[in-house]
């Protein structure tokens, strides 16, 4: 079988993000949901209404998001609501907690931890998903791109906690201590069956996948003070594989001509990361062999 293609733009722009996206050998149909991270109050590294919003347009998408499991500004749905208006994606864009109201179960089939997962019942109102997702660093999981941004991302608060707990717990106050704290690499793998459910629920030929490799702080959005990027920007990555798109912005990061990339890659070691790639890779969610194609 023929590799999985991951388009590449070095200009981040965004003209370059309506470009990237009409190469897609997909078209998302319907009432279209557009995922990203809103960003923590505080936070300033998160994907800019002014650069996504040429994009989101042309969908006529709607930014979906879901509660955090953390507390800060975006646990409980009216501070989350405050920040994305602070943000500025509201009334930009029309935006929909996705478990502000509901949550349901959705299965998760063959998992490594998990049987099911957790996510906003609004999932239920969307016929395709653009994953768009700011790469970067995360200090549970090694880097945060489309894996994580579909799996943590779209869980509600309670799946947030059975995702990091792997299974454990749906509580956000008792998956951050022990004995529910999952080991590294369970977690990575709750996440892995995380995207496998919702894959599957959605229709993997309803979802396609942007990341964004700027502002590349060894920190996610999710943190409201993030450390400075020591590295420069990278580029925008597309493809409709998941595994072969985040494998592609791990890739550029080791092979960045950049003596500021070091904090980067000390991040995913640490944490053992690209075992979230493995993970999916085995859950057939994708392939970490993939053709890069420059469209610059």
């Amino acid at each position: 079988m023929s590799k999985p293609i991951v388009y590449f733009i070095k200009d981040i722009t965004p003209e370059n993000l309506v470009r990237i996206y009409e190469v897609l050998p997909r078209e998302l149909n319907g009432n279209i949901g557009v995922k990203i991270s809103t960003g923590e109050m505080g936070g300033h590294n998160y994907l800019k209404p002014e650069l996504i919003g040429a994009l989101v347009d042309q969908l006529e998408g709607t930014i979906v998001e879901c509660c955090t499991a953390y507390g800060g500004s975006r646990e409980e749905k009216n501070k989350h609501w405050a920040t994305i208006e602070a943000h500025g994606f509201r009334p930009r864009f029309p935006v929909d907690l996705m478990d502000e109201f509901g949550e349901k179960e959705i299965p998760v089939s063959r998992g490594f931890h998990l049987d099911h997962d957790i996510v906003g019942d609004h999932i239920d109102d969307y016929q395709s998903f653009l994953i768009l997702s700011h790469f970067k660093g995360h200090m549970m999981g090694g880097f945060g791109g489309a894996l994580k941004n579909i799996s943590i991302g779209i869980g509600s608060t309670h799946g947030k906690a059975y995702i990091h707990s792997a299974g454990r717990t749906t509580s956000s106050k008792d998956c951050w201590q022990k004995p529910y704290i999952a080991d590294q690499d369970d977690f990575l793998e709750s996440m892995a069956d995380a995207v496998r459910a919702v894959t599957d629920y959605v229709g993997a030929k309803n979802m396609v996948y942007i990341n964004v490799a700027n502002r590349l702080s060894v920190d996610c959005d999710c943190d409201s003070n993030p450390a400075e990027p020591k590295m420069a920007d990278l580029g925008i990555f597309a493809s409709i594989d998941p595994v072969a798109l985040d494998q592609a912005c791990v890739d550029a990061v080791k092979n960045a001509d950049d003596p500021g990339k070091a904090d980067l890659i000390e991040r995913m070691a640490s944490r053992h990361a690209e075992h979230i790639l493995e993970a999916a890779e085995k859950l057939g969610l994708g392939s970490r062999e993939y053709e890069l194609v420059k469209l610059d």
